[in-house]
C-alpha cells in the first residue's frame, strides 16, 4: 500500500532557496533548480512552477511544472495546452518510497498531456508510470529524450508539423 503524499506548490522565496541547496549538495548537479529559483525570486510568488513534498519540515522531493500553450505544441494530437515536467528529483534517503510517483501523478491529475525529458537510466521509471518515448525528431528534440503521457483521446503528433520556437508560461 502506497501512502498518499501531499504535493505543495513551493513559494518563490529565500526559505525555498535554502531548501533547494540540499538538492544541489546531495542531488544531481544538472537538476539543480537553485539558479531557476534565484532568477524568479519576487515575494512569495504563488504562481511558482515549483512543487514539492515535505517529510515533516524537510523538502524531500521536488519538480518544476510548466504549462505550455497549445500554439507551441509539437508533441500531441490534437494540438493543445500541455504540461512540461522538469527536474523531478527525490533526495537519496527518500527514494523508492513513492515520492516521485506522487509528483508525477499530481501532474497527470490535470488531465493534460505531460512531456518530460528522461535522464539517462530513468526510462524504466517513466515507462512504469505510463509514459512513452516519442518518435525522435532531430529539429524538435535536439538531443533530448522526450517521454510523454497521453490522457484519453490524445496521441502522438505527426512529424510533418512545422517546427516553432517553444515558449513556456508558469503553470
Amino acid at each position: 500500500m502506497m501512502e498518499n503524499y501531499e504535493v505543495t506548490r513551493l513559494l518563490v522565496n529565500y526559505k525555498t532557496l535554502e531548501e533547494f541547496k540540499n538538492f544541489r549538495e546531495f542531488g544531481a548537479a544538472e537538476l539543480s533548480m537553485k539558479g531557476d529559483l534565484e532568477a524568479n525570486i519576487i515575494e512569495n510568488d504563488s504562481e511558482s512552477p515549483f512543487y514539492g513534498i515535505y517529510y515533516g519540515k524537510k523538502l524531500v522531493a521536488r519538480m518544476s511544472l510548466y504549462r505550455i500553450d497549445g500554439k507551441f505544441d509539437r508533441y500531441f494530437e490534437p494540438a493543445q495546452d500541455y504540461l512540461e515536467l522538469w527536474k523531478l528529483e527525490v533526495l537519496e534517503p527518500y527514494r523508492y518510497k513513492g515520492y516521485g510517483k506522487a509528483l508525477v501523478n499530481f501532474a497527470k491529475s490535470f488531465n493534460l498531456p505531460v512531456k518530460t525529458n528522461a535522464r539517462q537510466g530513468s526510462s524504466e521509471f517513466w515507462n512504469h508510470l505510463g509514459f512513452e518515448p516519442v518518435t525522435y525528431q532531430p529539429t524538435r528534440d535536439r538531443g533530448e529524450s522526450p517521454y510523454v503521457w497521453y490522457p484519453d483521446g490524445v496521441h502522438e503528433q505527426h512529424a510533418d508539423t512545422e517546427p516553432v520556437n517553444i515558449e513556456s508560461t508558469n503553470f
